[in-house]
Order: structure tokens, then sequence, then C-alpha cells
């Protein structure tokens, strides 16, 4: 048997409330909560000396990916970031004061604002992705690529049923 771990052990203490497959899965679900923590946390102590925080990153990430303009609407920045209007505003606005994004209104539409990533913006993003690049291949190197890339089909697998397709 493998080591035993936190989840092992607090799994031991609630072992007879829950059937056996419903043990696994709330082993599961603990387990990815307990290292995306973990993977957010080592993340924001990675990028703290760079100036940056996690979810400035993430969300220049979704420009930089928007070819070939490198900008979305509000609405599009809402889904992919799974965050509120008011969320995306914030931040948005936070963004703008440091040059990093522009707001204008989408000139097919004037109700929907469009979110564009500056040249200032995209330079601070490519200066810091390698940042959380090394981080997270750090975090997840006591697994092999084969089961790394096992374990990532397999939540594929479970976001796509939560989610759809892309």
């Amino acid at each position: 048997m493998a080591q035993r771990d936190y989840v092992d052990r607090m799994l031991e203490v609630i072992a007879d409330r829950d059937e056996p497959e419903v043990r696994v899965a709330k082993a599961l679900a603990y387990r990815v909560r307990r290292l995306a923590h973990r993977l957010e946390t080592e993340i924001r102590r990675e990028l703290a000396p760079h100036g940056i925080e996690l979810w400035e990153l993430e969300l220049l990430a979704c420009l930089v990916r928007a070819e070939p303009q490198h900008r979305l609407s509000a609405g599009a920045l809402m889904a992919q970031l799974q965050l509120t209007s008011g969320a995306v505003t914030n931040r948005v606005r936070r963004l703008e004061g440091n040059g990093w994004v522009t707001r204008d209104f989408d000139p097919d539409d004037r109700r929907s604002v469009l979110v564009a990533l500056t040249p200032a913006g995209r330079q601070r993003a490519m200066e810091v992705f390698g940042v959380k690049s090394r981080a997270e291949h750090a975090l997840l190197s006591s697994l092999g690529p084969s089961a790394q890339h096992r374990l990532n089909d397999d939540l594929r697998t479970v976001l796509v049923s939560l989610e759809g397709p892309a």
C-alpha cells in the first residue's frame, strides 16, 4: 500500500459513515481540494517577488490566448475565470490602473465592454509565465510523466462531464 496521508487518517475516523464507493469519492475530493490549495499557495509565493498576483496573471493569460487581437468581452472573462461580473469589473479596473489592459465599448454592441491586452500587459505576463510553470512542475514532480498524463485525462473526463466540452 502507498504511504498514508492526512486524508487517510481523516477517513479512518468517519469510515463507518459512508459506503466504500462514497468514501473513495470523498477521499478524491479532499485530495483534489488540498492539492489545489497547495498549488495556489505555492504559486502565489513564487509570484510575489515578481510583483504580480496570481489572479492578475490568470486574467492576462486569458487575454494572451485570445488570438489575434488579445481582447475578450467581460462576459467571456467571467466564463473563463469563473467569476462574477462584479469581480471581473474590479479586477479589470485594477489591471487598467497598471496599464496592462484597456476597456472599451464593443463597436458591434455598445452594451458590451471589451477588455484588451496592452503591450505592457503582454510583456508583464510573458516575464512571469515561466515562474508559474516552474512552480507547477516542481509541485507535481512526484508523479512521473505517464502518471501526470493519466491523471490529466481522468480529471478532464470529470470536468467535461460537469462543464461540457470546450
